[in-house]
């Protein structure tokens, strides 16, 4: 009978070992989902008091159907620069108006030569590698100098403060930021506004692309 017990207890100590050595495995943190492209646009609290939000701001597709209404010329031609995003891998896209007179709503991007406005346009692709070669496509006719190339008021890459994959025109009045940033393609137009402004735009907008 002691001899019973004295193997029972053996085996049980060898299990209980065996039990301490195996690993458990370490549940992973389920990944951050990747903010909504109407959300990682400028907002109203990103510009000035003195801008108010534009008709046709949200969707790209809505946007696109409310400036055909007013000027199908430049419709026609944005949704051809849509489309070649989408032939590239874009998945969803998303535009922010804001203007201090509506007639620049429905304006080409940097084409107001007299009016306050900011926008934003962001693109989101099914990957990285998808966006970064986008980017360096150009996005809606605005497309990254050659590396190198130097121009008053043009800067490209990490001296933008907007990473590697980035460029930045700043000739008042117009402002230009476009930039990629993980699975995101992000395009800043500002009119008219002053530097803290542009400043104030591209630090909101910036941290939202993850």
């Amino acid at each position: 009978m002691g001899r019973l017990i004295t193997i029972i207890l053996v085996t049980v100590l060898v299990a209980g070992c065996n039990n301490a050595a195996t690993p458990v495995a370490t549940p992973q943190p389920s990944p951050t989902p990747h903010t909504a492209v109407a959300a990682a646009g400028l907002q109203g609290g990103d510009v000035p008091a003195s801008l108010n939000p534009c008709p046709g701001s949200g969707p790209i597709a809505i946007y696109l159907t409310n400036l055909a209404a007013a000027d199908p010329t430049l419709a026609g031609r944005m949704t051809g620069q849509w489309q070649q995003l989408r032939a590239a891998g874009a998945v969803d896209g998303a535009i922010s108006l804001f203007a201090a007179d509506p007639t620049a709503c429905t304006a080409q991007l940097a084409a107001t030569s007299k009016i306050q406005s900011a926008a934003s346009f962001i693109a989101v692709f099914a990957d990285e590698g998808e966006a970064d070669r986008a980017w360096e496509s150009g996005v809606f006719g605005f497309v990254p100098p050659p590396p190198g190339e130097v121009s008053p008021g043009l800067v490209r890459g990490t001296a933008t403060g907007l990473g590697l994959s980035s460029w930045t025109y700043d000739h008042a009045p117009v402002h230009v930021a476009c930039w990629h940033r993980s699975v995101f393609v992000a395009l800043l137009v500002i009119s008219n506004l002053d530097a803290n402004a542009v400043k104030a735009a591209t630090a909101a907008v910036d941290p939202r692309l993850n």
